[in-house]
């Protein structure tokens, strides 16, 4: 399977830019490259990257190489923006072209479903879009919006290493579970065993906390998701 991987802009290719600085290619890129081995870990699975750190790449180069290598599925990674002060805009959306068949859809819903439920962020929905990425590919193409690079809040998670790796780790799940891609036999990801150091909970319990939200409708909404996951979370109030 041929996947690739865009991430939007480049170092001088305009795109959105935080209020104090941060350009939309510095995360898009930090997120691309969390993505790859983490795909490449999986069987009969080969990445391309669209963009370049030697040189911006324009949109046509970019489709025109996904249509050349024939690939399966292309994946535009993007921060979102509102103006160009900070604001309260914020959340997680992702598109597709409404041409497209309904694989990217049901793709888009997934790569959406699962950001929103990895990082906490509101859910802005699966929306459609003209976007050049999306029309002039041959394939299933969807393109996310992985938080406001104009929201302070936001801006600070999309400087962070950890949140780079979380959409990563959230867009690859979703490519993963929508073309029911098979890891490697040597495949590295495995699933820790508790330590002698860290024993199970014997009496009492370990916790997870998936979100924290100052708007209620935003935290029922993520309940909502993770019990059509097969989870029973619960809301409180601190």
């Amino acid at each position: 399977m041929k996947i690739i991987l865009d991430a939007g802009h480049g170092f001088n290719t305009a795109g959105k830019r935080s209020p104090d600085g941060m350009k939309e290619y510095e995360f898009t890129r930090a997120v691309a490259n969390y993505a790859r081995p983490l795909l490449e870990a999986y069987q009969n699975t080969t990445v391309y990257f669209a963009h370049s750190d030697n040189q911006d790449v324009p949109l046509k180069a970019r489709t025109d190489r996904a249509n050349e290598l024939k690939a399966d599925v292309y994946v535009a990674i993007h921060a979102n923006a509102y103006g160009t002060d900070w604001n309260a805009a914020n959340g997680i959306e992702t598109y597709v072209n409404p041409g497209k068949p309904k694989e990217s859809y049901e793709l888009a819903q997934k790569i959406q479903k699962n950001l929103v439920i990895a990082t906490g962020l509101s859910n802005r929905g699966v929306k459609t879009a003209d976007f050049h990425v999306l029309r002039e590919t041959n394939m299933t193409a969807v393109l996310t919006e992985c938080g406001f690079m104009t929201n302070r809040h936001e801006a600070s998670l999309l400087r962070s290493e950890t949140y780079r790796k979380t959409c990563a780790e959230a867009i690859v799940k979703a490519l993963a579970d929508q073309y029911s891609l098979k890891l490697n036999a040597n495949s590295n990801t495995i699933k820790e065993s508790p330590t002698e150091s860290e024993p199970p909970a014997k009496n009492g319990l370990y916790k997870v906390q998936v979100g924290a939200f100052k708007e209620k409708k935003n935290a029922d909404e993520l309940a909502e998701a993770l019990k059509k996951l097969g989870y029973s979370p619960f809301i409180f109030f601190e």
